[in-house]
């Protein structure tokens, strides 16, 4: 809303780009590639995604995880939380059966708790980009060119392997 409104010129944070958003906001070419995991008590009778039908999915609020999930399974099966480490939390007191998240917090939340896995499948891929007002195709095409080069030369790898890890 801040980039449509032009309170700012950019959103960088991991900004999936996705149909919704499309609607209101250029986006530049992608730097990442995020996938959202399902993350299981060990032994969890839930062993792939097409498991997830009528149990309690726990998300964090506001995220494409959490518009996934409520897509596919309704407001009713799903458990928004503050954050992905209370939704963890409430897998692990068996509030929720699984937790929809982004793959590399999920690698730490597993790491961090014993007890816990994520499935072999992958819930969602989805493309990150920076989000651009419909009106500055300018700035678009500007951080477009320094953005290949970034990638390029090796920058945007650097900065995803120091940054966005499972340590």
């Amino acid at each position: 809303t801040a980039v449509q409104t032009g309170k700012v010129d950019v959103g960088i944070a991991g900004m999936t780009v996705e149909p919704d958003r499309l609607e209101n906001v250029d986006f530049t070419d992608s730097y990442a590639t995020g996938v959202q995991v399902v993350i299981v008590p060990e032994g969890s009778e839930i062993a792939s995604v097409d498991d997830l039908e009528g149990k309690l999915i726990g998300v964090q609020e506001s995220t494409t995880g959490w518009q996934y999930c409520t897509e596919d399974y309704g407001d009713e099966n799903v458990i928004p939380y503050p954050n992905g480490a209370t939704a963890v939390q409430a897998l692990m007191d068996g509030k929720v059966d699984c937790v929809v998240i982004d793959q590399q917090p999920a690698l730490s939340f597993v790491e961090a708790n014993e007890g816990l896995t994520i499935l072999d499948t992958e819930y969602a891929v989805e493309d990150y980009a920076i989000a651009v007002s419909k009106d500055n195709t300018g700035l678009k095409d500007a951080i477009n060119t320094a953005l290949n080069e970034l990638i390029e030369d090796g920058t945007v790898q650097g900065i995803l392997d120091k940054y966005i890890s499972a340590e």
